[in-house]
């Protein structure tokens, strides 16, 4: 069992193309088992994502531009998506004092308790790559680094 058994393919045009595929349909099977975890507190990854990031920057702001710089989906619509957690209490914005073009975002006390929460429940996250000993996730986080640096 493996890639071809899972997209219904028994050829590919080189070891490359079916690496490229695997990459590409594990991105979605673990994509969706996120977003399961995620449903019971009704977020999104990309909420999520950012909610993790400005915790990281916390107590400095960081502006939408700088959320969008460090998030894992760089398409997504950051403006939206902070109006959104701004909507829920989990985030607060405010005019930037220095450039009044930009706004400020932060992190609220409740953006940190639901954060805390998910990070209480982290084993069901870390369940989801329970198949890799320690040494094979090591291995594939480099090979995935080793595959960006060659584009």
């Amino acid at each position: 069992m493996g890639i071809e058994h899972d997209i219904h393919q028994v050829s590919f045009q080189s070891a490359r193309q079916k690496a490229m595929l695997n990459v590409l349909y594990t991105y979605g099977w673990l994509l969706e088992r996120v977003k399961t975890f995620l449903a019971n507190e009704d977020i999104t990854h990309q909420q999520f994502n950012i909610l993790r990031i400005l915790r990281g920057a916390a107590p400095q702001p960081l502006s939408t531009l700088q959320i969008r710089e460090r998030m894992l989906d760089k398409m997504s619509d950051t403006s939206r998506i902070v109006d959104r957690l701004v909507a829920k209490g989990l985030v607060k914005k405010v005019t930037c004092g220095k450039d009044k073009r930009l706004v400020d975002v932060t992190i609220t006390e409740e953006g940190q308790k639901l954060l805390k929460r998910l990070d209480a429940e982290g084993d069901h996250i870390n369940d989801i790559m329970s198949n890799l000993t320690e040494q094979e996730a090591e291995l594939v986080s480099s090979l995935l680094d080793k595959l960006r640096k060659s584009a």
